[in-house]
């Protein structure tokens, strides 16, 4: 299968970034190059880009893909979580621009063998990184009762929490969940009739909180986010993608806070805190895909993209 991952918002991101030809940019989420192939477009041959991706096979793709450009590629098979020490093995101190796009590929969702999907069966696997030993069949099959309602409830938002993990734990006394498939009928079997064929699959939410975990994706974002400003030349451009309330809420609350003066409580007379902002928001607003780019591709529907610049 071609690795693929249509890039969203596109011109918004490029756009945004305010990419300087001679300029050092980061692509936190490499996948295949689609918003890379762009940005190393408008580099010269003085210009760097670093292309990071645990997944190994993005990064054996995308190299191919970014060979004719002229400019200096730098590919990176790790996780964006290690972001200032892949910039420091890379003798980088500042760069210009960092753009993440924190959707998983098309490629890995429709991969049946990587277990993404919920609309396929395959074994339960769902790690972008497959060196790692955490998948989804360890999750579903080891995790406590607590720790399947916590992931539930907290990464999926999943109001039927506790009738799926009974079910669940009920299934995996009698033999290990190994499937999608498996997994999709007791998330069925889990909700009232009526709610089955509603507004799409009532295994969204599930499969959301159990890609969320395996892949430590709100952890590794909330201890990277102040890297990514940190790193960040005056007037550099960070642009983050986010899919889910989730990650948009860390992303805004990161942004909101770095962009604000004084944060001393209201009832103090006078500031204390000397708390001074270090990037502005570009757009207060998070920009959203277009009506057109959300009917030719459904996976662009829930994104949103915050942009801010270093101050």
């Amino acid at each position: 299968m071609e690795f693929k991952h249509v890039p969203i918002m596109l011109d918004e991101c490029i756009n945004n970034l305010n990419i300087n030809p001679d300029g050092v940019y980061v692509d936190a989420t490499l996948g295949g190059a689609g918003h890379s192939s762009e940005i190393a477009k408008r580099l010269s041959s003085k210009g760097t880009l670093i292309g990071i991706d645990k997944d190994a096979t993005a990064i054996k793709v995308s190299g191919e893909r970014l060979a004719k450009y002229n400019c200096n590629v730098i590919l990176v098979n790790d996780d964006y979580k290690n972001l200032l020490n892949i910039l420091k093995d890379n003798n980088i101190e500042k760069i210009d621009g960092l753009l993440a796009d924190l959707g998983v590929s098309s490629y890995q969702l429709d991969e049946v063998e990587r277990g993404f999907s919920y609309s396929k069966d395959a074994p339960l696997d769902m790690r972008m990184n497959q060196n790692q030993s955490l998948t989804a069949k360890e999750v579903v099959n080891n995790y406590s009762e607590k720790e399947l309602l916590k992931i539930l409830y907290e990464y999926g938002e999943e109001n039927f929490a506790k009738s799926i993990v009974r079910n669940i734990l009920k299934a995996r006394e009698e033999k290990p969940i190994t499937t999608t498939g498996e997994l999709v009928k007791i998330i069925e079997k889990s909700f009232p009739a009526k709610l089955l064929h509603k507004g799409g699959s009532v295994c969204k939410k599930t499969f959301q909180a159990i890609r969320i975990e395996v892949n430590s994706e709100l952890e590794n974002l909330k201890s990277v986010l102040n890297d990514m400003i940190e790193c960040l030349k005056p007037k550099g451009r960070l642009c983050i993608i986010t899919f889910h309330s989730l990650e948009d809420r860390l992303v805004k609350n990161c942004f909101t806070e770095n962009s604000t003066g004084c944060i001393c409580p209201k009832s103090f007379p006078i500031c204390v805190c000397n708390h001074k902002p270090i990037v502005k928001l570009i757009n207060k607003k998070p920009i959203v895909p277009s009506e057109n780019e959300q009917k030719v591709n459904s996976r662009s529907t829930s994104s949103k993209l915050r942009v801010a610049e270093k101050i």
